[in-house]
C-alpha cells in the first residue's frame, strides 16, 4: 500500500459503507447530515460563488452536498474511499438527472492529479474519521486555485463535544448508530487553524454549528464547542 493511500481507516470506511443503504432516507440514520446541510450549504455559497464553478466534494459520501452544490450552479466533482456511498451517490444523482463526477480515490493522489484545478473545495464532516488529517488538508490546499476557497468542518475535542456528539447523539438521543465517532479524533480549530496555514491556506472565518434538540434544528452562531466550519483562502 502506499503512503498516498494509507491515510485511510478502513474501519471507517466499513462504518459508512454500512449506512449506505439508508443514505437518502430522509428520516432514516443520515437525517442529521440532511438537517445539516441547508446551514452548510448556505455558508458556503455565501462565501464563494457557485454558478458554474470548478467544485470538489472531497469525502462525499452518498452526495448529499454533491447534489446541493451541483443544484446551486457548480460543476461538480465528488470524491471518496467508501465503494457503497459512491454507488448510492452515482444512482441518486442519475435519479435526479444531475451531472456529477464521482470517483473513488483518495484526496491525496488526487490533489497529485489536479493540482489546482477547482475554485472551490469542499471537505466536511471528514476530517475526524482519517489518520492523518493534516494531509487532507494539505491535499485540499493542492486542489484549489491561488485565490480560491477551502471549507472544513469538523467537530471539537472539548467536554461539550463528547457530551452531545458522542453520549448524546449516538446514545441518548439514537440520531447515529453507536461508534459513529472517536472523541480522540475530534479536533480543535486552533490546531485545524495551524495545520491550514501550514499548507498555504489562510482562515478567513470560524464559525460554529449548533444542534436545538428541542427544535431539532441546526443554527450557525459562535458556539464553535461541538461542530464547527472553517473558511479558508488559499494564498
Amino acid at each position: 500500500m502506499s503512503q498516498k493511500q494509507a491515510n485511510v481507516d478502513l474501519n471507517e470506511v466499513a462504518k459508512f459503507d454500512a449506512l449506505a443503504s439508508s443514505w437518502w432516507d430522509l428520516e432514516g440514520q443520515s437525517k442529521p447530515l440532511h438537517d445539516l446541510n441547508p446551514i452548510r450549504l448556505a455558508y458556503i455559497a455565501e462565501r464563494t460563488s457557485l454558478k458554474d464553478a470548478n467544485v470538489i466534494d472531497v469525502g462525499c459520501g452518498g452526495g448529499i452536498l454533491s447534489e446541493a452544490l451541483a443544484k446551486s450552479g457548480a460543476h461538480v466533482t465528488g470524491i471518496d474511499m467508501g465503494e457503497m456511498p459512491l454507488n448510492i451517490a452515482k444512482l441518486h444523482a442519475l435519479e435526479e438527472g444531475l451531472t456529477i463526477h464521482y470517483q473513488h480515490i483518495t484526496a491525496e493522489e488526487m490533489a497529485a492529479q489536479n493540482k489546482e484545478q477547482y475554485d472551490a473545495v469542499n471537505c466536511l464532516e471528514m476530517l475526524e474519521h482519517v489518520p492523518d488529517p493534516a494531509s487532507i488538508i494539505s491535499a485540499c490546499a493542492g486542489l484549489v486555485k491561488p485565490g480560491g476557497d477551502v471549507f472544513f468542518s469538523t467537530l471539537n475535542r472539548h467536554p461539550k463535544a463528547y457530551l452531545l456528539a458522542v453520549l448524546g447523539a449516538e446514545y441518548i438521543m439514537k440520531m447515529l448508530p453507536k461508534g459513529t465517532h472517536d472523541y480522540k479524533r475530534f479536533i480543535r480549530p486552533a490546531e485545524l487553524s495551524a495545520w491550514c496555514r501550514q499548507a498555504g491556506l489562510k482562515v478567513k472565518d470560524v464559525t460554529g454549528m449548533n444542534y436545538n434538540p428541542l427544535t431539532r434544528q441546526f443554527s450557525l452562531g459562535n458556539d464553535v464547542k461541538v461542530n464547527y466550519l472553517i473558511h479558508c483562502k488559499k494564498i
